[in-house]
């Protein structure tokens, strides 16, 4: 641990495997780090679950539905988004593509779409519906894109600095990134401590705040917006509800959801947040 870190939290991956993890606060940028870090090669191990609904079209049992059913509606407003930033369609790059239902839409609404997913479950599945993705970033070396896509991909990937200078070089002059996280300054997260769902260690290696994002991104980027993302309030409260008593379904978590949101309009803090941002020429 370095001089200017120290312990914010200890989580447990709820789950797969029941771990203990610290999370531990960089006060410079304002960030947590999962630690230990699992190695690159133990990762996978961590999704191996058939409740980790990203990697999977499965429909079946409440939190499934609820989270297809929010899917639906947010890959239009998704796909109008990156239209918005842009102002013209384009060639587009999503990075942790998951089943590929973005880019489908994307495509769908005459996007040239590209995809980034190391999971091969999740690529099979994308490619049952015609899009083909690439394992790495290195695949895309030498190309750049108007719109480069990672909507809760950022958390997971532990390469950081790494990746963060990829996407600049991969990024058009002029071009546009998009990135979506959770908060860990939101009202929900203070309000679940340990259990927040949105914590996910170790999948979750790196937890964010607006702050951080910016600093993150600041040497290659100017952050255009900041939108928040309302649902992921009330869908991480229930499965936070869920860690702590087992149980499927509770109103408390509505509750929560919806306090968190209202605390947020004045706050700013939504349990997550898309950052538009611009690549400067």
């Amino acid at each position: 641990m370095k001089n200017h870190e120290k312990i914010y939290l200890s989580v447990k991956d709820n789950l797969v495997t029941g771990e203990v993890f610290n999370l531990v606060c960089n006060a410079e940028m304002d960030f947590l780090r999962t630690t230990p870090m699992p190695k690159s090669e133990d990762l996978p191990l961590y999704y191996e679950s058939d409740e980790y609904i990203s990697h999977t079209d499965k429909k079946k049992g409440l939190f499934s539905f609820l989270y297809q059913l929010v899917k639906k509606w947010s890959l239009q407003m998704k796909v109008k988004l990156i239209l918005e930033q842009t102002g013209t369609i384009g060639l587009l790059l999503d990075v942790g593509a998951g089943t590929g239902d973005f880019l489908r839409a994307a495509k769908e609404n005459g996007w040239a779409v590209n995809g980034m997913e190391p999971n091969r479950n999740a690529s099979k599945l994308a490619l049952e519906k015609g899009i083909h993705l690439k394992s790495s970033l290195k695949h895309f070396e030498g190309k750049q894109f108007d719109v480069i896509t990672l909507w809760h991909v950022l958390e997971h990937i532990p390469n950081l600095d790494e990746t963060v200078l990829a996407l600049s070089k991969l990024v058009k002059p002029d071009g546009v990134l998009i990135i979506a996280v959770p908060n860990f300054k939101s009202y929900d997260a203070d309000h679940y401590g340990m259990f927040w769902a949105a914590y996910d260690a170790p999948r979750h290696l790196w937890h964010f705040s607006k702050k951080s994002i910016q600093n993150i991104f600041s040497k290659a980027f100017i952050l255009e917006k900041t939108k928040p993302m309302i649902f992921d309030s009330f869908y991480v409260s229930l499965l936070s509800e869920k860690y702590i008593s087992g149980r499927k379904f509770s109103l408390n978590a509505l509750w929560v959801g919806l306090v968190s949101n209202l605390k947020a309009i004045q706050s700013k803090e939504y349990s997550s947040h898309i950052y538009c941002f611009r690549k400067t020429k």
